[in-house]
């Protein structure tokens, strides 16, 4: 049976080797960044009709600024995952610029944050079985819930987009009926001047 210090000095151990763990994780994930993130890449641009999706999946900045701010977005949101950061200004900010192409897209909601769980998809088929080796599953669920949080904040995001784009649209209406009662109240002007009547 342990006594108190024993039990304490263990949670510690405990601690520590999980720790080390998760650092192991973290540090594969690292290495094999650039492959991870082209796999998420053609995950997302896979949820696009086909003709969509090919053209998305090139990264050049003025020829294709919705792939390349996709590109540049999803490798800023990894970084800060990594780093354990899900609730940074800068995650935030990545998951905003992606949630606006794909919330005025024909998107459902969950259609529209599903690119943040397919970074999982991606991870386990570019290191599956390296993960096994080097990783328990209950070390990959205690770094599965960050990824878990990131499409949390992408429906937030997704929720704040649609509002606005609702409150736009609004606006809009609002506008073409004012100018359309300009052009009522003109164009009647100008026949009463003539001296006719609009039945």
């Amino acid at each position: 049976m342990y006594h108190f210090g024993q039990v304490d000095l263990f949670q510690r151990n405990l601690k520590l080797d999980l720790s080390c763990y998760v650092m192991a994780l973290i540090k594969l994930l690292t290495q094999h960044k650039d492959a991870i993130l082209q796999r998420w890449l053609n995950l997302i641009t896979d949820t696009y009709p086909t003709e969509a999706s090919t053209f998305l999946k090139g990264k050049d900045r003025f020829s294709n600024p919705v792939g390349y701010t996709i590109s540049q977005e999803i490798n800023a949101l990894y970084e800060e995952l990594l780093q354990g950061r899900v609730d940074s200004d800068k995650t935030a900010a990545s998951l905003d610029n992606i949630i606006r192409i794909r919330a005025i897209q024909a998107f459902s909601p969950q259609q529209a944050v599903s690119f943040v769980f397919l970074l999982k998809k991606a991870m386990l088929e570019e290191l599956g079985s390296e993960i096994e080796k080097e990783q328990s599953f209950r070390e990959w669920l205690d770094f599965e819930p960050g990824i878990d949080k990131l499409a949390s904040v992408a429906f937030d995001k997704y929720v704040e987009c649609r509002e606005q784009i609702c409150e736009l649209r609004v606006k809009e209406v609002k506008a073409d009926r004012e100018m359309a009662v300009k052009l009522l109240n003109l164009v009647g002007g100008a026949n009463i001047e003539r001296g006719e009547v609009m039945e």
